[in-house]
């Protein structure tokens, strides 16, 4: 496809913002990023895309359609992103626990969040969807992962 033919970008009314606790080793990062994107990407039907084709005709999976965002934050500052993300009901939030590197299944990660208190929730990670400007206001002081 030429410039000429690329569709233009369109505008999203919604962000997704993946917040990655400082000092994860990169395996984390990625494992955290992995698991709270997918959840999003179940939050709301419209959120994936088209399956993706290439020229010989080879069918791939689709994927979320708009842009993740991918920032850090410190423990307070996540804790407090939970805080304010999961008061406001059209924000939709996924969470990641530092337990959740120590087990192997759905099941076993269910059960270590719900064995906490949603205060007491050890954060590593979070994203979440939403309007824009909720958003921005939710993640505010978080610095754009490096």
């Amino acid at each position: 496809m030429t410039d000429a033919q690329t569709p233009a970008a369109p505008s999203f009314d919604t962000k997704v913002v993946v917040v990655l606790a400082d000092g994860l080793a990169a395996w984390q990062e990625l494992n955290v990023t992995a698991f709270v994107a997918s959840g999003i990407a179940t939050s709301a039907p419209d959120l994936v895309g088209e399956p993706y084709r290439d020229a010989d005709g080879t069918v791939y999976l689709p994927m979320l359609r708009q842009p993740v965002m991918v920032l850090t934050a410190d423990s307070a500052m996540l804790a407090g992103m939970r805080i304010k993300a999961a008061a406001r009901d059209d924000i939709a939030l996924a969470v990641y626990t530092r337990e959740l590197f120590g087990t192997s299944h759905d099941a076993a990660n269910r059960a270590a969040v719900a064995a906490v208190a949603a205060a007491d929730l050890d954060l590593v990670g979070i994203a979440l969807r939403g309007p824009r400007n909720a958003v921005d206001r939710i993640v505010k002081g978080a610095a754009f992962h490096a």
